[in-house]
């Protein structure tokens, strides 16, 4: 029989909770314990232990290396052990809680929810749209769709596409200034949110990477897509979400030219946490669905009729 543990299953918990969250609140929160308690859950810990575990520092509670080594194993541990309760009691078995951002739930996981469900008609999606990089070790979250390179602490990232990016615009904006036109002379929506590289593009199509550009500003990517629909300049999207606005004439991509970038949409789960059957059943999805969308949802709407 394997030993049993020298401190208890609380405050490794406790610990656990802390590393990642660098503070005591939202560690007392999940455990439903004030932040005094979490604290003497340290404290005893580390006593017990002989080991600190944690500086404390004007920024919050930071893991030592003792810890950052082992945390992985921890967090994996606790994922596991819900996912054996889950098991036990068929809790949330019927529904799949995915954390996306504002585009790609907007202008193009929506627009699809209903293929998913006629696929999975025992799956209840439900998304949490934020911009927001949510904690996806946590209980009620199963996964994430996450736009970067792929790299994040703590988190396996499998791709789904969305590298492609070029500018788009109205139809009504584009025969106000017929293309190829001066990206310096007119309005180019600006989305502060976006990690999509204008000089890459430019040195693609054989223009200034320097060039100067300015026009109407957006703090949210959702709202830069709709003031590019509604007119108001040239935007730089992904391919794949502007696909579906291309297929139905909202907008049109004047140079014809798209790059490849080093970023895209990923797949996104905890890393250490066992792919649920219905994890699993939503990337087999993806894997289908991705490239059949390329000419957009409308598109390929029209194609089966």
């Amino acid at each position: 029989m394997g030993k049993s543990f020298s401190i208890p299953l609380n405050a490794l918990r406790a610990i656990e909770l802390v590393a990642r969250h660098g503070a005591l609140a939202p560690a007392a929160e999940e455990l439903g314990v004030t932040s005094g308690a979490v604290s003497q859950h340290l404290r005893r810990a580390e006593e017990r232990l002989g080991v600190e575990l944690f500086a404390r520092t004007a920024q919050g509670l930071r893991p030592l290396p003792v810890l950052t080594d082992v945390l992985p194993q921890l967090s994996a541990g606790f994922l596991a052990l819900e996912e054996g309760l889950s098991g036990l009691t068929g809790v949330h078995d019927g529904v799949l809680n995915v954390t996306v951002g504002s585009v790609f739930a907007s202008r193009w996981l929506i627009w699809r929810v209903g293929k998913f469900n006629a696929a999975h008609p025992g799956l209840e999606l439900r998304l949490d749209v934020t911009g927001a990089m949510r904690d996806l070790g946590r209980n009620d979250i199963d996964c994430g769709i996450r736009y970067g390179d792929g790299h994040w602490p703590g988190v396996e990232a499998i791709p789904i596409g969305g590298n492609d990016y070029q500018p788009v615009c109205s139809p009504e904006f584009l025969a106000r200034y017929p293309a190829p036109f001066d990206l310096g002379k007119v309005p180019v929506i600006a989305d502060q949110t976006s990690m999509l590289d204008w000089p890459l593009w430019l040195s693609a199509a054989g223009l200034d990477p320097r060039a100067h550009m300015s026009g109407p500003v957006y703090s949210d990517a959702s709202l830069a897509f709709d003031a590019a629909i509604s007119g108001q300049g040239v935007l730089l999207a992904a391919d794949m979400m502007s696909a579906d606005a291309v297929s139905d004439r909202r907008l049109v991509r004047p140079f014809e030219r798209s790059v490849k970038g080093t970023r895209g949409y990923f797949l996104a789960t905890a890393k250490g946490r066992r792919l649920s059957r219905k994890v699993q059943s939503f990337r087999d999805w993806l894997e289908r669905e991705v490239p059949d969308s390329a000419n957009g949802y409308l598109g390929q709407v029209r194609q089966d009729l």
